[in-house]
């Protein structure tokens, strides 16, 4: 399996502005530039806000995998990343994953997150501190 995106960039660095699109088209053409990245200025995307999209996405379904595979059916996972950005580098990302989950303990449910923090791809694809904290509603 493949997946893809395009970004397309004109002009410079902080002046200049781009746009992505999503293999399913999902974004398409939507607007990034220095000013989404770093001034929230205007509406737009920027590569940290995906990461941290592709990742809670990536890891809420590892959660329900993993509850799946225990017989159990969450009614509903809710996940927020929050990825941390010092001096132009990722320092690390933070998950932190709410669940409605008939027949669990929280403890878990809190077990089950901390083996998806480690387990589910983009984890795995980053070299950088993962964290997740695990509640129950």
């Amino acid at each position: 399996m493949k997946r893809t995106a395009k970004a397309h960039w004109t002009g410079n660095a902080k002046e200049g502005k781009g746009d992505l699109t999503t293999q399913s088209e999902t974004l398409y053409k939507t607007n990034y530039s220095f000013k989404t990245r770093f001034l929230g200025e205007e509406k737009g995307t920027n590569p940290e806000e995906l990461l941290a999209a592709a990742h809670a996405g990536c890891f809420t379904m590892a959660v329900s995998f993993a509850l799946t595979e225990k017989g159990l059916s969450p009614t509903s996972l809710d996940t927020e990343a929050i990825l941390t950005m010092e001096n132009l580098n990722i320092s690390r990302i933070h998950l932190s994953i709410s669940g409605s989950v008939p027949g669990i303990s929280t403890a878990e449910f809190e077990t089950i997150a901390k083996e998806a923090e480690q387990n589910c791809l983009i984890s795995q694809a980053l070299k950088i501190p993962i964290s997740s904290e695990a509640s129950l509603v």
